[in-house]
């Protein structure tokens, strides 16, 4: 999973990239790409790591990576044409947009406007999947006209690329026009538009721990975050921290908000294995079988698959343990076509 920061120039991408990221400003190279891979919070194993005391405890991990910006920020745009090659290879967006004042900072088209920013940046995306489609559309009704092995497939493609290019010319982002099982045939032009997205406003440190002020329909989620501020305050001891974060009014660091927003648009659940040796969380996409899991630890739990003994982690931190969850008929044995829920946690049962 990898996600993309993007935005205008002097909109705050770096800054938010290093509050996520944790990383010092000295870590990152001028002019290059920066990418961090970072801990999906999963309170979840908080618990069980009391009752198990492990050796080891695990989380899953999302990539985020920073975009430096480009000479096309110059021109009023956000500089995506560079990075598209990256941009493509991603899961999902976080576009982040300037409603801080700063005399030292530039302003994009000299103002200050988030909402019309973030409508711009959304207007770029549109356009850089319109060329694409469009040039796939030309080949592929060239393409059509002789036959070939390929012609039925090459057919179902265009009348899918032709309602895709409709929606883009109308200014509809591919994700509500793609249906889920059509979603493989475009799968590797990687439209930007089909990405899931969150919003972030950059706020000023008056406004650090406020709700955001504006709102879009198109993304999943939108926060307000004084990514300055809070790049400092990941820096910081954990004790000095929160009496700094109290001093500002922010009751938590946004970063877990943005990193579980993004893993959750992205249609991924958790499920936990728990024992003395390890507590651990594994990202599985939503609709996942017990089997699939059980793939996901190892290629031989599910070749090998019996059943999966499963306990909701509400059920079992209610029970207090796994003896008493038993005791309370909380516990079940599942087949290998069990949809697998957020927050189960597994042990699975396997022969050889």
């Amino acid at each position: 999973m990898r996600v993309a920061i993007v935005g205008f120039g002097q909109s705050g991408k770096t800054s938010l990239f290093l509050a996520i990221s944790g990383l010092a400003r000295d870590h990152l190279k001028p002019h290059e790409e920066s990418l961090a891979a970072v801990k999906i919070p999963e309170p979840r194993l908080d618990w069980l790591e009391k009752v198990y005391e492990p050796k080891k405890r695990t989380e899953p991990t999302m990539e985020f990576v920073d975009l430096p910006g480009s000479t096309e920020a110059d021109d009023g745009h956000a500089g995506l044409t560079r990075h598209l090659p990256t941009l493509r290879q991603c899961d999902a967006l976080v576009a982040v947009v300037r409603a801080f004042e700063s005399e030292g900072v530039q302003k994009f088209k000299n103002r200050i406007d988030p909402a019309e920013d973030l409508s711009l940046l959304r207007d770029e995306f549109l356009f850089a999947d319109l060329l694409i489609c469009d040039k796939r559309v030309e080949t592929l009704e060239k393409a059509i006209q002789k036959p070939s092995k390929d012609r039925d497939a090459q057919k179902h493609e265009l009348t899918l690329l032709q309602r895709c290019k409709a929606a883009l010319e109308s200014g509809r982002p591919l994700r509500d026009v793609v249906a889920p099982e059509e979603e493989k045939t475009i799968r590797s032009f990687g439209f930007m538009t089909q990405k899931p997205l969150v919003a972030v406003v950059n706020v000023g440190e008056n406004h650090a721990g406020a709700e955001p002020n504006i709102r879009d329909e198109t993304a999943y989620a939108t926060y307000a975050v004084c990514a300055s501020l809070e790049a400092d305050l990941i820096q910081m001891d954990p004790a000095e921290r929160g009496e700094m974060m109290q001093g500002w009014g922010i009751r938590a660091l946004a970063r877990d908000k943005i990193i579980r927003a993004c893993f959750d648009a992205l249609g991924m659940i958790c499920f936990l294995t728990a024992g003395p040796e390890e507590v651990r969380a594994w990202p599985i996409p939503r609709g996942f079988t017990a089997v699939d899991a059980a793939g996901k630890i190892h290629s031989d739990l599910a070749r090998g698959f019996i059943k999966a003994e499963t306990v909701s982690f509400d059920d079992l931190f209610a029970a207090g343990s796994m003896r008493d969850a038993k005791a309370a008929n909380k516990v079940r044995q599942e087949p290998k076509g069990y949809p697998v829920q957020d927050g189960d946690v597994i042990l699975f049962k396997h022969s050889g």
